[in-house]
């Protein structure tokens, strides 16, 4: 088929362009950022940088596929999205005017990627959480900013199927990661951040790193090759509700640093900026949904997807 990946120059965009082009798809990868910026670039794909905010770019992006993978957004770790919630809504204009080009091109089947940000705070506001269910979405509160953005747009991929009959995919991810990821800068997520800290450490000698908040507030984590395999699985399903794509391996922040310490052979002394942005208190998956309909659920450990992804940042910090 002929697929567009929008956001490719992203994370997840990027690893799923390669898999698509690995499967034998004719690939249209697009982002905004110039291709010097992209994770990763793939020869072999039509690479085009294009602005998706602009309604005559998402027509030109979408003309011709078949499908429609959205993964573009403008967002990063917890650190990013609390301080730039107006950034994060504005991506609400991509979705908008991809899916009305998708349907005007008359593609077949259009991805949108949401996040697990859209639940509710009061869900998520005690380390003891309980896992989060895809009916917890409502009664609606979502992340301030970019939860209101995924939510939002969610919707709007169902009015779309509804009113013009574009067949429709939506996956709820809880915090992706792995290599070729963002790492620093301010928009990397908790593993990464870890993973560059304690790389940091290891390499200067200096073995004490930051922790932000008391490092017992508790996620679950899925390595990025699973979160690919739930998105093509989805895709390919007759599900076109939002569906969790996560994890139900729940931990602290003070075990991932735990973990990763170990991974790197380091002791590290740990000291806590509790004035610095923390999220929730606890939030997981729960994929009785996700195993029911379509099967799927991950296979990769929170301590090997760790390994890989703390040699490839280590290594990127070593140079």
């Amino acid at each position: 088929m002929r697929i567009l990946v929008a956001g490719a120059g992203g994370f997840i965009g990027g690893h799923l362009a390669g898999v698509l082009l690995a499967q034998g798809h004719d690939v249209r990868s697009v982002d905004r950022k110039d291709r010097a910026d992209w994770h990763q670039v793939h020869p072999e794909a039509e690479n085009v940088v294009a602005d998706l905010n602009a309604p005559d770019a998402a027509a030109g992006a979408v003309s011709g596929c078949d499908r429609v993978f959205n993964m573009a957004c403008d967002m990063g770790g917890m650190g990013f999205i609390e301080s730039h919630k107006a950034r994060c809504m504005l991506s609400v204009l991509t979705n908008t005017h991809l899916i009305a080009a998708a349907v005007d091109a008359g593609v077949d089947r259009y991805f949108f990627a949401s996040t697990a940000c859209v639940y509710p705070q009061r869900l998520q506001d005690s380390t003891e959480v309980v896992a989060l269910r895809e009916d917890d979405a409502y009664p609606a509160d979502p992340e301030d900013g970019y939860g209101w953005e995924k939510l939002f747009s969610e919707r709007m991929c169902r009015h779309m199927a509804e009113d013009f009959g574009i067949d429709v995919r939506v996956a709820r991810f809880h915090n992706v990661y792995g290599p070729r990821g963002t790492w620093d800068g301010g928009r990397e997520k908790a593993p990464a951040a870890i993973c560059r800290k304690v790389a940091v450490a290891k390499a200067t000698g200096n073995h004490e790193i930051e922790i932000w908040g008391d490092g017992e507030q508790r996620r679950s984590f899925l390595y990025i090759d699973d979160a690919i395999e739930g998105v093509l699985t989805l895709m390919e399903s007759d599900v076109s509700d939002p569906v969790n794509i996560g994890s139900e391996e729940m931990v602290s922040i003070n075990e991932l640093v735990d973990a990763v310490s170990d991974i790197a052979g380091v002791t590290l002394r740990r000291s806590h900026d509790l004035s610095a942005p923390q999220g929730v208190r606890g939030r997981s998956s729960d994929n009785t949904m996700v195993r029911a309909r379509l099967g799927w659920e991950p296979t990769i450990s929170l301590r090997d997807g760790l390994a890989p992804t703390y040699e490839w940042i280590a290594a990127h910090v070593t140079k």
